[in-house]
């Protein structure tokens, strides 16, 4: 069994203004995404047979979605600022109708759906722990920054990873690329 992902990778030239945007909640006990892994999931897929792998890749070769500009930014959690526990940067564009695509793509696989309304967005760090009065200074924080721009870049290519969880962090391969074009 293979875990496995449906993403968008962040156009490599954000890293180093995630890093900056990052390094604004240093004094958080968070656990932050490398910049260089960060990506939008389009659909979790969990564990997979290895077996199912080339009939799912040969399923997103349909994907009848156009390449699109999307904006990156905007900083967020979820699941409310009351109790956060994932801090995010937003993303714009056709990231529903890519994503609805893709589910009805896979539906044949009987993947279960998605119990949340999707919302296209990239993880930047997990919340540990916040005492009290710290929670009230990641909000403002999060709040100060909520506006933050990292760019915008084309949509063009939808991948098939693999993760393999590790102790220093996960470990991400692509399994199938899709060109959108």
């Amino acid at each position: 069994m293979i875990r496995t992902f449906i993403a968008v990778e962040l156009n490599p030239g954000f890293a180093e203004k995630i890093r900056e945007l990052q390094s604004r909640f240093s004094g958080f006990d968070l656990k932050f995404v490398d910049p260089e892994l960060i990506h939008i999931t389009l659909k979790f897929l969990g564990n997979v047979d290895e077996s199912k792998i080339s009939s799912l890749s040969a399923a997103l070769d349909s994907i009848t979605c156009e390449p699109f500009e999307a904006k990156i930014g905007e900083l967020g959690v979820f699941p409310k600022p009351s109790n956060p526990r994932v801090l995010w940067l937003g993303s714009t564009g056709n990231f529903r109708a890519l994503h609805d695509n893709i589910e009805k793509l896979l539906e044949p696989f009987k993947f279960e759906k998605d119990d949340k309304e999707f919302t296209a967005h990239a993880t930047l760090a997990r919340v540990k722990y916040l005492k009290k009065d710290q929670k009230t200074a990641f909000i403002n924080t999060v709040k100060e920054l909520k506006d933050t721009e990292i760019g915008t870049m084309c949509v063009n290519k939808v991948l098939l990873k693999k993760s393999t969880l590790t102790p220093k962090g996960p470990i991400y391969e692509t399994l199938h690329t899709v060109h959108m074009d």
